[in-house]
């Protein structure tokens, strides 16, 4: 059982929601359906699921009354165990996306304060357009993500004590003992190759075995095809696969800006940009902004035409990726991709601790990989997977910008430069 921090933001909510139904949203196989499933065990005396993928039958339900007493009567039909003990029964809507209808009923199950209800459903698909009317005002959202780093490292049984032993070297900026390093310079490699998909991680916890995870991951990998050809108008189907495609020759490239004649090589923004929004929306991608300034606060300073485009879980880029990608990675060495591979897996971690994605580059001349506010100000992240972790980029910048802060991320130790560069083990960036 993989241990997860949504269960804390899903008991928030029982606690708080004030009659507000709770949807619950992510791309495929994040472990959406197991861990609602998993609280309502511990919480609700009376659990009903409903899952539209199943069983279509259930989209019935919602296709005429939507009043709460007419569809809590018609799921009775459907369990002959059916009862309501107010406070303590949920009702779960899985599959959402399916039944259009059930969105719109949400607003009259909100107002049922006998019930609590929490939907989910794959980004994939998940389009309003087709809901007559979307309940605002009594829908709570959260998303999930596949798993984080520090999830990650819980299920490889390093527990939250020990996490915070590591940190205190983090706060205080001094070196982590070598053994520790090295155990957990490791770890981050076997994070880089997995990735955070449950089912991945645990075909790993269950065999040891790379390969029998990268089949897991391939897997993956063709359901996304899959559901680009089932949810995706015919229209944009060959551009959004073409998009998808391109994401290793992308990142393989010394400027990683996003070019669309890499996709296809008739594309450009006009016709294909939209294929990447609806990657982007489906939970598959992060996309990167460049900045055009560097002021706070930085979404104002993005520019919208200049991007990198990150896989969400770096577990599936691996996966993309040649034969042998795992083994080289675990022997510090991948050529050309390495770098990509490192920033991939930062803009991860970034993304599921809430930051937005930015970078800084001028002319040509100069470029930063990412841009954060790091301790109230601009702080610049270097990312180096190469044993020289000189940082040029960095002092150009903080030379030329009036940036005071700056961070690079490394396999090296905790150390503090002259210039004042905190340079960080790339495992401590779960801490920025």
């Amino acid at each position: 059982m993989l241990k997860r921090k949504i269960l804390k933001d899903l008991l928030y909510w029982k606690n708080n929601h004030r009659n507000n139904c709770l949807m619950v949203i992510g791309a495929r196989q994040v472990g959406k359906t197991y861990i609602i499933k998993k609280f309502a065990e511990e919480n609700y005396e009376n659990f009903y699921e409903l899952n539209f993928l199943e069983n279509e039958s259930f989209t019935n339900i919602f296709d005429k009354d939507l009043s709460s007493n007419n569809i809590l009567t018609q799921i009775s039909l459907y369990f002959s165990n059916f009862a309501i003990n107010p406070g303590k029964t949920l009702i779960f809507l899985d599959e959402i996306q399916i039944c259009p209808n059930a969105i719109t009923a949400l607003k009259f199950l909100a107002q049922d304060d006998r019930i609590d209800v929490i939907v989910s459903g794959s980004t994939l698909g998940m389009t309003y357009k087709k809901v007559k009317s979307f309940p605002v005002g009594y829908v709570d959202r959260i998303y999930m993500n596949s798993l984080d780093f520090e999830e990650f490292l819980w299920a490889r049984g390093i527990n939250e004590d020990q996490i915070e032993y590591i940190k205190s070297f983090y706060d205080k900026k001094l070196s982590v003992p070598e053994a520790v390093h090295d155990k957990m310079m490791n770890l981050f490699k076997e994070f880089i190759i997995l990735g955070g998909m449950p089912d991945v991680i645990n075909e790993f916890l269950l065999t040891n075995n790379f390969n029998s995870a990268k089949n897991v991951q391939k897997r993956i990998i063709e359901d996304y095809k899959s559901d680009i050809v089932k949810y995706a108008t015919d229209n944009d189907k060959p551009k959004i696969r073409a998009c998808f495609d391109s994401i290793p020759a992308q990142l393989a490239k010394e400027n990683k800006k996003f070019k669309y004649s890499l996709s296809d090589k008739n594309a450009n923004k006009e016709r294909y940009f939209g294929a990447l929004e609806w990657l982007n929306d489906a939970g598959i991608t992060n996309f990167c902004y460049n900045l055009n300034n560097l002021e706070l606060p930085l979404e104002g300073n993005k520019d919208r035409d200049s991007f990198k485009v990150y896989m969400a879980d770096t577990g599936l880029l691996m996966a993309m990726l040649e034969d042998g990608s795992q083994t080289e990675i675990m022997n510090g060495n991948l050529g050309i991709y390495k770098g990509a591979i490192y920033e991939n897996i930062i803009a991860d971690i970034f993304n599921k601790s809430g930051k937005k994605l930015y970078y800084f580059e001028k002319n040509s001349t100069l470029e930063i990989d990412f841009i954060i506010r790091y301790n109230n100000v601009i702080t610049p992240v270097e990312v180096k997977s190469a044993d020289n972790t000189k940082s040029k980029s960095l002092y150009s910048l903080m030379n030329n910008y009036n940036v005071t802060s700056a961070i690079k991320l490394s396999s090296k130790n905790v150390g503090v430069s002259d210039s004042g560069i905190i340079s960080l083990p790339l495992y401590m960036s779960m801490f920025l």
